[in-house]
């Protein structure tokens, strides 16, 4: 699209996504002072959001499953379950698990919340939320997600997944958030993990305590992750 063709929101987002690019970032210019107020601008957005869900669960995993792999169907059917008890059900707002979730959600007459992230390859918001805000910048997202909920689903996942696993778990760690149940579907994708937090982290080289292991619950079925949940969320 030519510049003068644009939009000055639609510039905007141009100047953002530009911003964002490492190979285009000089962290030796002076501070831009707009776009600071509109990284606070998403996070007061965010948080208005967010706020009047009083129980609510996150889901988190991967963004390549589809329709009929075992660990959609699971997200799906979890996330239903949870939002016919009460939990407004909240993702990333893209696909795989996080369009499953909301799925589940939608389908139960649920509340399905999708906080989508504004990409230069556009990342598609699924069709499933009931609600959705759009983030420029990954920092003030994950913090929505960080804020979000009172349980964390996590299904398997790759490196996002993963990062926004240790993230909350250091988190709970360094008790900058209330521990929060962590709940990790799938024993066959945790346990290589959790292995090696006990056999290697703890055990040989003691970078964690003992009870930081106590943090998460891996389970492997939809009713075991249910009942985990509604057993450690106080609703």
């Amino acid at each position: 699209m030519m510049r003068d063709m644009q939009t000055p929101e639609e510039h905007r987002l141009e100047e953002e996504l530009r911003m964002c690019d490492p190979e285009k970032t000089d962290h030796t210019a002076p501070v831009d002072k707009p776009r600071v107020d509109r990284m606070a601008q998403e996070l007061y957005e965010g948080f208005e959001t967010l706020h009047k869900h009083k129980l609510a669960a996150t889901f988190f995993g991967s963004a390549r499953c589809t329709v009929g792999d075992d660990i959609y169907d699971a997200a799906t059917n979890l996330a239903g379950h949870l939002a016919k008890s009460g939990f407004a059900i909240i993702t990333g707002g893209g696909g795989g698990i996080m369009e499953a979730a909301n799925k589940g959600a939608k389908e139960a007459n649920g509340v399905s919340v999708g906080l989508n992230i504004r990409l230069p390859n556009e990342q598609n918001a699924n069709a499933y939320t009931t609600e959705s805000k759009t983030f420029n910048y990954f920092f003030t997202r994950k913090v929505m997600l960080t804020f979000a909920s009172e349980v964390y689903v996590y299904f398997p996942g790759g490196f996002g997944t993963l990062d926004e696993l240790f993230e909350i778990l250091t988190l709970i760690q360094t008790k900058k958030i209330k521990r929060i149940p962590i709940v990790l579907y799938g024993k066959s994708y945790w346990e290589p993990l959790t292995t090696l937090i006990k056999e290697h982290l703890y055990e040989t080289h003691q970078t964690i305590d003992k009870e930081d292991m106590e943090l998460y619950t891996v389970v492997d079925s939809i009713d075991e992750a249910y009942n985990t949940i509604l057993t450690q969320v106080k609703c």
